[in-house]
């Protein structure tokens, strides 16, 4: 079989937008991933190096298909892109280069642009100063508006109305997203939903994109690797199994659609199909919650899991979203018992229930067979979305690399007893926050 070529644009120099791919794709020998050089992306306070990017396109030779955040070259970054002071005009000659460098190759082109998002806090890390002051002020002005038709606020007249210049500046470059769609120059075109409520300008505007024939979907950093899994035109069906399947109606933290509607989109996203038991070539094991989702980090506890767990005769995946950000312990210590089955295919509970499933189902799709490269991956999954996200990241006061990795050490003996499998690893908080890790084998 001939290589795929692959080339991907992340999100941004996060390891779950930039690591995290290399290592599901190094799983597949049939598929190699082209991507920039890690100093052309942005991070937490640096927008991306966008004239680099487009000499890596330009060099670029064979590519068969392109996997895209829009956001990286028409803002810098999914961060810039609420930030970002760029005029409408500097991001519409921006988007339109890259348009006439990705024409020039024959490839099937994968792209997301995300519909700017209202955080319901005063937290401005991501968005612009005045946040702190004034983010769940906006939060309710938006809210109240789509519900109600009208709303009144105490925030500054300039403040609300930069405010709302940024939205609608981002809304105009998605509707011209939306004529290169009609045109034919899309294979798939997401607009994704980051941090949803029930109401907000946000969800106004993913109605609009709708109403006008764009594809919406909740979620961020997983749905790259949704449209990767999408680019390996391979069809697998998938029969989700729901541990707690009385409850698949509930709504998980930070979306706006049920862990059912969740799963069901993720697997069609992926290029996958939704299959019965007795006719799926993977069955997805969702570890869903039973009253609310919990969060360990935000002290939000909830009922954990209670069965038991038998590894199952088909080839099985297990996204983990009882809680969010970070694993169900309980579920875990029941899972760890038994040592890894052959037809292990993955683990996830990385962040949201979105980011949990786009990421396990495009890791599977990758996966032929276990190899090192599988190994190495579920490796970090575990050290990261169960033993640091859910236990010791609790712990720490501070980005502290070397409380960590010592902290650490109990969990990594569980894993490599699990996988039967041995290796040595390095920590790093990569954006100088317990927010994410980067957790490197060596």
């Amino acid at each position: 079989m001939e290589v795929m070529k692959i080339a991907f644009v992340p999100i941004d120099n996060r390891p779950v937008c930039y690591q995290l791919p290399k290592m599901i794709a190094d799983i597949n020998p049939d598929a190699e991933l082209l991507i920039p050089p890690i100093e052309y992306l942005g991070d937490l306070h640096k927008t991306a190096n966008v004239e680099g990017l487009f000499d890596w396109l330009k060099n670029l030779s064979k590519v068969d298909a392109f996997v895209l955040s829009l956001d990286t070259i028409a803002y810098g970054g999914l961060i810039p892109s609420r930030r970002s002071p760029d005029t409408f005009d500097d991001i519409k000659s921006r988007i339109e280069a890259l348009k006439n460098i990705l024409l020039k190759f024959d490839a099937k082109v994968y792209a997301f642009s995300s519909v700017m998002r209202i955080s319901n806090n005063n937290v401005n890390e991501e968005e612009k100063e005045y946040w702190n002051l004034y983010g769940e002020k906006i939060f309710k002005y938006s809210f109240d508006f789509h519900k109600f038709d009208k709303a009144e606020t105490s925030v500054p007249q300039e403040i609300l109305d930069d405010y709302l210049a940024t939205r609608k500046r981002n809304f105009e470059i998605n509707k011209i997203y939306l004529e290169w769609q009609k045109e034919g120059f899309f294979d798939t075109l997401v607009f994704s939903k980051d941090d949803c409520a029930e109401f907000g300008l946000n969800v106004m505007e993913a109605q609009e994109l709708e109403k006008l024939g764009g594809f919406t979907k909740t979620g961020a950093d997983e749905i790259p690797l949704a449209l990767l899994a999408r680019a390996w035109r391979s069809d697998v069906k998938i029969a989700p199994i729901f541990l707690a399947p009385e409850h698949k109606e509930l709504i998980s933290n930070y979306e706006d659609v049920s862990i059912e509607r969740s799963v069901l989109s993720q697997i069609e996203l992926a290029g996958c199909t939704v299959a019965e038991t007795e006719d799926a070539n993977v069955l997805l094991f969702v570890n869903n919650f039973e009253d609310k989702q919990g969060e360990i980090v935000m002290k939000r506890g909830t009922k954990s899991f209670s069965g038991s767990w038998n590894n199952p005769v088909k080839p099985y995946i297990v996204a983990d979203v009882r809680f969010a950000n970070g694993a169900d312990n309980a579920f875990i210590n029941v899972f760890l018992k038994e040592n890894c089955s052959d037809n292990f295919r993955g683990y996830s509970a990385w962040n949201t229930s979105a980011n949990t499933l786009g990421s396990l189902i495009c890791a599977m799709k990758y996966t032929k067979k276990q190899n090192d490269a599988f190994k190495r991956l579920q490796v970090v999954r575990l050290l990261d979305d169960w033993a640091y996200q859910a236990n010791v990241r609790q712990e720490l006061q501070s980005p502290d690399v070397d409380a960590l990795s010592e902290k650490m050490k109990p969990y990594e003996d569980k894993v490599r007893e699990f996988l039967g499998f041995g290796f040595s690893v390095r920590y790093s908080f990569p954006w100088n926050r317990l927010f994410e890790v980067k957790i490197e084998l060596i």
